[in-house]
C-alpha cells in the first residue's frame, strides 16, 4: 500500500463526511455536486476492497481442514449457516 493511499476506516469516515456535508441546507450545488463525485469514487474503491477481502475469505474457508483433508463446511447438513468454524482451535 502505498503512503498515499488511506485506510479503508478513514474513507469510510471521509464518506460519512461528505454526507453530512451534501445534507446542510446552505451547501451550493456546485460543492454538493463535488462532494457526491469524491463519495462515488469513494464508494467504488470500498467497494473493490471489501470484494478482495470477500474473496480471501471464501478461499480461507475452503481450505481443506488439516485434520480430515475435508473442506471446511460453511452449512450444517440441515442448511443452517456453520458458525462454530474455529472450534478445536483453543487447545
Amino acid at each position: 500500500m502505498k503512503k498515499t493511499d488511506k485506510t479503508f476506516e478513514q474513507r469510510l469516515a471521509r464518506l460519512e463526511e461528505l454526507s453530512s456535508a451534501i445534507r446542510q441546507n446552505d451547501i451550493t450545488l456546485e460543492d454538493a455536486l463535488a462532494c457526491f463525485e469524491e463519495g462515488i469514487r469513494l464508494a467504488k474503491q470500498m467497494e473493490k476492497e471489501l470484494d478482495k477481502i470477500e474473496g480471501k475469505v471464501q478461499i480461507l474457508l475452503t481450505e481443506p481442514d488439516a485434520a480430515t483433508g475435508n473442506p471446511v463446511p460453511l452449512e450444517k447438513p440441515d442448511g443452517t449457516p456453520e458458525l462454530d468454524l474455529f472450534s478445536g482451535l483453543d487447545g
